[in-house]
């Protein structure tokens, strides 16, 4: 039997259906079609959406139940990694190279995901929104300027919607969620969406919520002013070592 969903509406303001009526199977399959507009997006984030869909498929939009997040304060680094940070040299910062850390998220899938889902498409939308200050990339270098691991997410008000990441060195991905954690928890942002249940982000002290009670959190946290100041400068440079 084909699956049935609601089309959205071509105007980039146009609602979304309620989350409610996801469906279970496959989990939070919500609604196709529209755009990826900036205004679109930002719309579905603050309503605990988000687009997922592979090249040649229409655009697909999620709300899966439960919710994959982790409060900043309450990260989790395993004592071995801890062990190897405290010597470590690397650096972590934000902003510095955007599509450099998209692209590689692109080469190299995060945990659980097989080929890219980022499409030329979904590239040049999360672009704009960095252009807009909305899209931020985390990147981890070795303290020679050479790039192991990062992330990039969206950030509206005091939640930090997490999209992809990589790692080019055992524990770098790791250490751009610690590093970005850490920032998170001193700006009193209330959540880091994960998106999906994710066993990896399980170690990482990552948990599962309730989709209501996501999106409860969300619509709070999204109304309430981000914190002043351009986010580069404002992220600031981190030692790993001071994260272990």
């Amino acid at each position: 039997m084909p699956i049935r969903i609601p089309q959205l509406d071509w105007a980039t303001d146009a609602a979304f259906p309620p989350c409610q009526r996801a469906l279970s199977d496959p989990n939070g399959l919500l609604a196709f079609g529209g755009d990826l507009s900036p205004t679109r997006l930002l719309n579905a984030y603050r309503n605990g959406i988000f687009p997922w869909y592979s090249e040649g498929e229409p655009i697909l939009w999620w709300s899966p139940d439960p919710r994959m997040v982790v409060i900043p304060g309450e990260l989790h680094l395993s004592r071995r990694l801890r062990r190897t940070l405290a010597h470590s040299n690397w650096l972590i910062s934000a902003d510095g190279c955007f599509e450099e850390v998209i692209d590689l998220c692109a080469t190299l899938p995060r945990h659980g995901r097989v080929g890219t889902w980022i499409t030329t498409g979904m590239r040049d939308a999360y672009v704009a929104l960095h252009r807009l200050g909305h899209a931020h990339s985390i990147e981890v270098n070795d303290g020679n300027g050479v790039l192991v691991g990062g992330l990039y997410g969206v950030t509206i008000g005091r939640m930090f919607f997490g999209e992809s990441m990589f790692s080019l060195e055992s524990g770098g991905s790791q250490v751009a969620i610690a590093g970005l954690c850490q920032r998170l928890s001193e700006w009193n942002f209330a959540l880091l969406d994960g998106q999906v249940k994710s066993a990896h982000l399980a170690t990482l002290g990552f948990r599962t919520l309730p989709r209501a009670a996501f999106i409860a959190i969300c619509a709070q946290a999204c109304a309430e002013p981000e914190p002043r100041g351009q986010w580069q400068t404002r992220f600031g440079h981190l030692y790993a070592r001071e994260i272990a």
